[in-house]
């Protein structure tokens, strides 16, 4: 049995936790329950994609008001257009979060913007003016790659020393051989990699940090030159999508073990570990094969792992293959470790899931919010009677929603989740074109934090169909004071 695998779940933080949070030493919150007692978000910051839309504009920063009580509630209140075109914008991070907590001098200021197919890295302020966010400092994908050999990169962590991790996917030639870790310090400088020389992963994508168990594990999608064309199962098969773990020593980046999720999980994207930072317990969402899987520290000091959650492909008529999986693309779980959400992009729905006992989640919610089998679309799912069906999925202000469910953002007291729908633009054209042409939105759903539960708010969208500059693609979500996919307790 492996150890560290049960969850202690506490409501609400103590008095003496909540006034804790109110004297704390440096940036973000003593604990995940000090979190969940903070206030409640006003702005959310949405990195929005003009890239691979056929429209010469630069990508953008959006600043959305999510503040209900405010006259631009639900609207876009600024924009902060990127100096360059083509970056292809995607996921964000901060140059400090509660990893820093300890350091009186730290802040999160700067968000960190990746740009995966320019290379280019953003620093953007957003302390000055958290409504209207300024662009503080560019990273030239050159000063990158001639330093360290890294490009395409996504994801970025803060740490507590100050720095700044970033995953790079490849090097500047699409392989995915050349990818690694780049270490920025924090005034975004290249320090060089993290990683130490010939322990790099075989294929690179998201990571996720837990000190008190001095270790590190990222997870793998593919190779640029595959992904960055649309998405082709014979790339699969061709040994260019991955479907490994990799596990470092923390913090010193030695590669100390590969773990092959085998033909249930391929194409290994988001990773979690539980909040709680003496948990050795997290997740990985699966995508092809639309499997939750779960890693944990067994007793030996090794680490394993299993599938926890199975979304069934459907038996589907009118599309590209005879079965569609649901394509997990994006998840996060709350920061009292008690529910885990993830979206389903091509089935269309996002699931809510109990995880008291990690070992055994309990579905408690799902809503549907798009997806191929919607009705009006072409695609029929088939029931196991051989009958055949669609999902109807509810209009929102009187308009239809587009695509499916793909990014995911939790309130810090877990009863308000957000949803956008663009994945990445060349996988929105070739699944989803109606996004490319009328764009994407975000929605926000409504969440029973007591039983569990989902239900779209019908008084919030933003259509991002009505850009002043057109249509544009809204990916990941950031609020200014961090949130459960950002910050990482030490």
């Amino acid at each position: 049995m492996a150890s560290g695998t049960d969850v202690v779940v506490v409501e609400h933080a103590t008095v003496a936790e909540n006034n804790a949070c109110c004297k704390n030493k440096g940036p973000g919150y003593g604990s995940p329950l000090q979190a969940m007692a903070g206030p409640r978000e006003k702005l959310l910051y949405v990195t929005c994609i003009y890239t691979g839309t056929g429209k010469e504009n630069p990508d953008y920063l959006a600043t959305v008001d999510v503040d209900p009580n405010s006259p631009t509630y639900s609207k876009v209140i600024h924009r902060l257009p990127m100096p360059h075109i083509g970056d292809e914008l995607h996921h964000s991070g901060w140059n400090a979060c509660s990893s820093c907590y300890g350091d009186p001098s730290a802040a999160r200021r700067y968000l960190v913007l990746p740009s995966l197919v320019s290379g280019r890295i953003y620093a953007v302020d957003t302390l000055k003016d958290p409504r209207a966010p300024a662009l503080y400092k560019v990273v030239e994908p050159a000063d990158i790659i001639q330093k360290t050999g890294l490009a395409y990169p996504h994801t970025a962590h803060c740490l507590a020393s100050g720095d700044i991790l970033v995953s790079c996917l490849g090097d500047k030639k699409g392989k995915a051989e050349g990818n690694g870790f780049l270490l920025l310090d924090s005034e975004f400088n290249v320090k060089g990699r993290w990683e130490k020389p010939g322990h790099s992963p075989l294929f690179g994508y998201d990571f996720w940090y837990q000190p008190r168990h001095k270790t590190m594990i990222s997870s793998s999608w593919g190779a640029p030159s595959a992904f960055t064309k649309g998405f082709n199962l014979q790339d699969v098969s061709d040994g260019l999508y991955g479907r490994h773990l990799h596990v470092y020593s923390w913090p010193d980046g030695e590669l100390q073990q590969t773990l092959d999720l085998g033909s249930t999980g391929l194409l290994p994207l988001e990773i979690r570990f539980l909040h709680d930072p003496s948990k050795d317990t997290g997740f990985v969402g699966c995508a092809l094969t639309s499997n939750m899987v779960r890693f944990f520290k067994t007793a030996e000091g090794t680490w394993n792992h299993e599938v926890a959650i199975s979304v069934k492909p459907l038996k589907v008529q009118n599309w590209i293959l005879p079965e569609m999986p649901g394509l997990i693309t994006d998840f996060l779980i709350s920061l009292n470790d008690r529910f885990l959400y993830f979206a389903n992009w091509l089935h269309g729905d996002i699931r809510q899931y109990n995880i008291e006992d990690p070992q055994n989640p309990k579905l408690t919610g799902q809503v549907w919010v798009g997806g191929q089998i919607r009705q009006g679309s072409s695609v029929l799912a088939e029931a196991e009677d051989g009958k055949t069906y669609q999902i109807n999925v509810p209009e929102i202000q009187g308009k239809q929603l587009r695509g499916g469910p793909q990014m995911i953002q939790l309130s810090l007291d877990g009863k308000r989740l957000y949803a956008t729908n663009s994945l990445f633009s060349t996988w929105d054209r070739q699944f989803y074109p109606e996004l490319v042409e009328k764009g994407a939105h975000m929605l926000q759903i409504d969440v029973d934090t007591e039983k569990g539960g989902l239900a779209i708010n019908p008084n919030f969208l933003v259509d991002f169909g009505a850009e002043p500059e057109g249509p544009s693609l809204a990916h990941e979500m950031r609020y200014p004071g961090g949130d459960c996919t950002s910050d990482i307790w030490i």
